[in-house]
């Protein structure tokens, strides 16, 4: 690369590598000369008639266990010549391990230490990386300067897990995922996707793959020992009291929902300009691992205090939502009295106090514990806003509408009133410093970043693509795209401006999972880029999963997008992409075709009873700038333009259609998330959409039964949601409460039949589904179990339903 050829300088790199060359040993490439041709820097090896181990893992997946074990011991004999020596590879790979005639040999020895030595502290200035992602150790993957000859073990481990069951022992879809993982979790046992390993060599791999470099071998010869000794095992140990409480759900959380959370201390000052970094601060909790989930963003469910000492965050006990405190000096977190149903914590800004709303009361308690004080009533948005440090409090009331309070409580004020941005929703507050003024995200179809000045009350746009920024001390704006990256800018406080070009800092951040505090600590969600990637799955009645198409691979869903299984079961339809078109998959192995062309968001796709069309929510081509959805309809097979079926005013969502075709049912999400209304329109009878279902609670998410009689719909009227059912058309005739402990997204099976209970109520049945650690309660009401159901799920991730199948047609959009 010419880019590191110019870092580190042609002489200081070809002394180095004449280190290098002179390790002689059959299991290791050779290196025959190196020099400087024309500004390139390059090294000479042997031509190797075979074939890299990449090369055959790519066509076989899985090795022999006699073969995996013999290359093992090759790269270690390999390396235990090379460490006597003080030569440490840092870059053991699939891709450098070749095999000739049976034998391994390890190429590009040394090659990584001569870049490093050669480079100095120039090299982390180009942002190159030395070593490959999955195979680092966790050492290498924190950058620390001093690698030892345990490094390389650890690199082995990775690449003998690998022959053995097919992947590395972390995967992601950013290194800075893969990285996070291989800090923070643990490997999968072996013999969990292998059963045909031996023990001994399990044992010896989890050995080599330990996070603390002094508990794995102390040299590769032990390694190789161990994987040849029938009688290798490793201590036994006690699980912790936190994986007990638990249970096996808790790290199977970690890798399915996307919630674990790790706080680090980035070394922002460090990032920006060339000062001594800030000492780093790692918490690691898991969301949402308990009985039931506590859905919602980071911004909602999760704060950080200023200096980064403590996490408060929202998790559920028996049923119901409460916040959780977690301090840097402790290992667990402990739940705070008086919080339940809580949401949107922030810390004040001496982080002595918690703020959260609470059936729509903003309130405080103190850190410390204590009793919780009312500050204000009728806020409808959370998180309750930005806690500024001259003690008041700012957050926004309904969609336009910016307020501000004091902290010690009294008469709020509305501090400005923005009605004339193209129907935008302003929420994700955070503070400036000396109350100059506040961030803010404006929402529509995307999301920018905004200003509120304090002192001249002026609102004006900032940031396009940012869906949230914050202020740090360094005087810069930090902010978060639409695509994960992390990308800073210098702010000039006096004017609220940006002076300068941003400059990337992260990306694979899951927007708009981040939160940042004012001493630089992030807290933040991996997979930004691929944060909607998931596999479509079915689900027997026993709980057995099976890819609808294996080599379909991961799909990208749109957030809520929804999908939908046709008529007769041979096709699904569903919104993919980060601009969501509606695609058709043919199954099991046919093609998946985009079906739309027009707009620029297609969601919510509903097969016709006949199966010749989908009907879905789009803007279309004629609605940008103004809110909400219109229903679209469009022939499968691609005759035809796009016909939109109905334009109105309002937002249309998660629409229904009755069974015959004659009703649309949806509900509005431009209204007020506490107060959300059911609209029916009867095709070619209503002009307009009428209200089905407007009463003071929140009623969404609207399923027709497939005779015609009946509605199940979502309700908080309970003081959370829950699925309820009733008559349709004439809801008024009764109303059944069908969940126990939450619910939502009903969806009717096919066939519809069944028999009806005592109190006169359709019949019905619940089930609810593991997802990671959380578990997502659904309720269908159904009168007939079927035997399929199309789910999705993220990669790698087992999954079944806890009590019984899914009925057929389930979506999970609202999950996702």
């Amino acid at each position: 690369k010419p880019e590191l050829a110019a870092v580190i300088g042609a002489e200081r790199f070809l002394k180095e590598i004449e280190v290098t060359a002179n390790l002689q040993h059959p299991n290791i490439l050779p290196l025959y000369d190196s020099g400087e041709a024309d500004s390139f820097l390059y090294y000479v090896m042997p031509y190797v008639e075979g074939e890299a181990l990449r090369d055959k893992l790519s066509r076989e997946k899985q090795l022999s266990v006699d073969d995996t074990v013999e290359i093992a011991k090759s790269v270690a004999a390999a390396l235990q010549y090379a460490h006597e020596r003080d030569v440490i590879h840092r870059d053991i790979k699939p891709e450098n391990i070749l095999l000739q005639s049976g034998q391994a040999l390890v190429a590009d020895f040394g090659i990584a230490l001569a870049v490093s030595k050669a480079g100095g502290t120039r090299l982390t200035e180009t942002g190159l990386s030395l070593g490959t992602p999955h195979y680092m150790s966790p050492e290498q993957a924190t950058a620390e300067k001093d690698l030892t000859n345990r490094s390389d073990i650890y690199s082995l481990g990775a690449v003998l897990y690998e022959m053995l069951t097919g992947s590395p022992p972390h995967v992601g879809s950013s290194v800075q995922q893969i990285i996070m993982k291989i800090v923070t979790d643990e490997a999968r046992p072996v013999t969990e996707l292998r059963k045909s390993v031996p023990p001994h060599v399990a044992a010896a791999t989890a050995k080599a793959l330990e996070k603390l470099a002094a508990d794995r071998y102390e040299s590769a010869a032990k390694f190789a020992e161990a994987l040849t000794n029938p009688a290798f095992k490793l201590p036994t140990t006690l699980p912790s009291p936190a994986r007990r409480a638990h249970g096996p759900w808790n790290w199977l959380s970690m890798a399915t929902t996307g919630v674990t959370v790790v706080a680090v201390g980035i070394a922002l000052f460090a990032l920006l300009r060339a000062e001594p970094g800030m000492p780093v601060s790692r918490h690691r909790i898991t969301l949402w691992a308990m009985e039931t989930p506590a859905p919602g963003s980071l911004p909602s469910v999760a704060a950080i205090a200023a200096d980064g000492s403590a996490i408060v965050f929202a998790d559920t006990t028996a049923g119901r939502r409460q916040l959780w405190l977690k301090e840097r000096d402790r290992i667990e977190a402990t739940p705070l009295a008086g919080t339940v149903d809580a949401t949107g914590p922030v810390f004040s800004p001496d982080g002595a106090w918690i703020g959260f709303v609470q059936n729509r009361e903003l309130k405080k308690m103190p850190r410390a514990g204590g009793s919780a004080i009312r500050l204000a009533d009728s806020v409808e948005r959370s998180p309750p806003g930005a806690w500024l440090d001259d003690g008041t409090i700012v957050y926004a009331k309904g969609r336009f509408d910016l307020v501000r309070i004091s902290d010690a409580g009294g008469k709020s004020e509305t501090i400005a009133t923005i009605v004339d941005t193209g129907d935008h929703v302003f929420t994700l507050l955070t503070p400036l410093p000396g109350a100059r003024g506040v961030l803010f995200s404006a929402c529509l179809a995307t999301c920018e970043v905004w200003v509120l000045d304090l002192r001249s009350g002026d609102v004006r746009p900032l940031v396009e693509d940012g869906y949230r920024a914050w202020y740090v001390p360094t005087g810069h704006l930090l902010y978060v795209r639409h695509d994960g990256g992390v990308l800073a800018a210098r702010f000039d406080l006096g004017t609220l401006t940006l002076r300068s070009a941003p400059v990337p800092l992260l990306d694979g951040i899951r927007t708009p999972d981040l939160l940042v505090s004012p001493s630089g600590t992030l807290l933040y969600v991996s997979g930004s880029a691929g944060q909607n990637r998931f596999e479509v799955v079915w689900v027997d009645r026993s709980g057995a999963v099976t890819p609808v198409d294996p080599d379909w691979g991961t799909v990208i869903l749109a957030p809520d997008g929804g999908l939908a299984l046709s008529p007769d079961g041979t096709r699904i339809a569903l919104s993919l992409g980060e601009q969501p078109d509606i695609w058709v998959k043919q199954l099991p192995t046919g093609p998946a075709s985009r079906l739309t062309f027009e707009g620029t968001w297609n969601y919510r796709p509903a097969w016709t009873l006949d199966g010749r069309s989908v009907t879905y929510l789009s803007d279309g081509p004629d609605r940008v700038g103004r809110v909400g959805l219109d229903v679209w309809t469009k022939r499968v097979d691609g005759r035809g333009p796009a016909e939109r079926l109905l334009d109105w005013e309002k937002a249309i969502w998660a629409h229904a259609w009755s069974r015959d075709g004659r009703w649309l049912v949806f509900y509005d999400l431009a209204s007020s998330p506490e107060n959300r209304d059911i609209y029916a329109w009867r095709v070619g009878v209503d002009s307009v959409p009428a209200p089905l279902l407007s009463t003071r609670f929140n009623e969404t998410a609207p399923s027709i039964s497939p005779d015609g009689r009946w509605l199940a719909y979502v309700s908080n009227e309970s003081g959370r949601e829950e699925v309820y059912v009733r008559p349709f058309p004439n809801v008024g005739d009764g109303n059944w409460q069908v969940s126990l402990d939450g619910g939502g997204e009903p969806k009717w099976a096919h066939s519809g039949r069944g028999a009806k209970p005592d109190d006169g109520g359709p019949g019905g049945y619940r089930s609810n589904v593991r997802r990671g650690g959380a578990t997502v309660a659904l309720r269908h009401w159904s009168t007939h179990l079927a035997e399929r159901s199309v789910r999705l799920r993220l990669p790698g991730v087992r999954c079944g339903p806890r009590r019984s199948a899914l009925s057929h047609g389930t979506s999970l959009g609202s999950v996702q």
